[in-house]
């Protein structure tokens, strides 16, 4: 980089004002100015931009090793299901001689339900029923029922 000290400063200063004149020298000196912020911010983003590229290359680099190991991961564990499996149907065939059947019939998942309209908790029935919490859900015809007013004779 050049070496400006403040000496050097002032003598371009004084010589810049007896070339431009007082009437344009701020002006010149603003444009100056502008023209090095723009050409820093230039430089600044050309930077930027090389290193975000190498940063990028960075990880598609890493990338690829993990997805390298991942296939590697997969591979050695198919192997080894496949001689688990080998190794299973050889003790399961030599030990049983009775005839198995063929597909057996695992039932599928089902969820339990929830029931989100009544409210589950460790408050037992019957204090419940004595405060007059709903333990069961009721249709809007059933409540209206329940709560109109009984007709007297």
């Amino acid at each position: 980089m050049i070496d400006i000290g403040l000496s050097k400063m002032a003598l371009i200063g004084a010589v810049a004002l007896i070339v431009i004149g007082p009437e344009k020298l701020p002006r010149v000196a603003r444009t100056v100015g502008a023209l090095l912020g723009k050409a820093q911010r230039y430089v600044a983003d050309v930077k930027a931009e090389v290193n975000r590229s190498m940063e990028l290359d960075e990880l598609k680099k890493m990338k690829d090793q993990v997805e390298d190991s991942a296939r590697d991961v997969q591979q050695s564990l198919q192997a080894g299901a496949n001689a688990f499996e080998k190794d299973w149907a050889d003790a399961v065939g030599s030990t049983d001689s009775a005839p198995q059947e063929q597909s057996a019939v695992v039932p599928a998942y089902r969820h339990p339900g929830k029931n989100w309209r009544l409210k589950r908790g460790a408050t037992p029935r019957w204090y419940k029923a004595r405060n007059g919490v709903r333990s069961k859900a009721q249709s809007g015809a059933a409540r209206v029922a329940r709560h109109r007013p009984k007709k007297s004779r």
